[in-house]
């Protein structure tokens, strides 16, 4: 594989198991060095970080809720004294309860759109002006095929990813002209590390995808390929509609 990010560093939100840890793997060996984040499983962050290390990947293992800015101020610091900046963001930690509208607190609304949308604001507002100063950076953000859709007993899940899209297409504007592209991913059904491949999923290529499946596109949207796609939400979901 062509290491055409060596010298590049990556934050990854949520990347101790699947999707995340496939981002992560996937930049590594691009020749990225990798920020790995989880909120409470440093075991599962300290497997994909030394899986990362591997490839020759400079690594950190980032604790901290990202929902949280006393949090993500905590970790760009760290991030600033290993690595100097962050030039690659991928906003990918999420959590996805099903409740049905009616029997939803403020609590519970709150508590998805802190983790689902509130932490963008904060990682980008974080890592945006070392991009912006550099004048080259990437952030990729997850929306989601049913989030797009209307999630049935996921009101809260929907508002917030379609409120990813919207920060997406904004940020686009503002930040293209400095060199930094910004563009948001939207998963279909991508099996969990401990699912056998190739599920059956109600999509047209008729099975789940792979977390890889998913990792891909994020390097190329990181990559040189990608340098001309901003404002863009790729759909990666088998034919599903977005």
């Amino acid at each position: 594989m062509e290491r055409d990010l060596a010298g590049k560093t990556a934050f990854v939100s949520g990347s101790g198991r699947n999707i995340g840890r496939s981002i992560v793997l996937e930049l590594a060996r691009r020749g990225c060095n990798v920020i790995v984040n989880g909120s409470s499983d440093r075991a599962a962050c300290g497997a994909t970080a030394e899986a990362a290390s591997a490839t020759g990947a400079g690594t950190l293992v980032a604790m901290g809720d990202v929902s949280r800015a006393e949090d993500v101020a905590r970790i760009s610091r760290e991030a600033v004294e290993r690595f100097g900046a962050v030039d690659i963001l991928v906003n990918n930690a999420a959590v996805r309860p099903h409740k049905p509208f009616l029997e939803n607190t403020f609590e519970d609304w709150r508590k998805v759109l802190a983790l689902d949308l509130d932490a963008s604001f904060l990682t980008c507002r974080a890592f945006a002006p070392a991009m912006v100063e550099r004048g080259w950076g990437r952030i990729i953000g997850m929306t989601g095929m049913k989030a797009m859709h209307g999630y049935f007993e996921g009101a809260p899940i929907s508002a917030a990813k379609h409120g990813v899209w919207g920060l997406t297409k904004a940020l686009a504007k503002e930040l293209g002209p400095h060199g930094v592209t910004v563009n948001a991913i939207s998963p279909g059904p991508i099996r969990k590390e401990d699912e056998a491949p190739g599920g059956e999923a109600p999509v047209p290529l008729g099975h789940k995808g792979d977390p890889e499946d998913i990792a891909g596109i994020v390097g190329f949207l990181a990559g040189e390929g990608g340098r001309f796609v901003t404002g863009q939400m790729i759909a990666v979901n088998g034919g599903g509609q977005t």
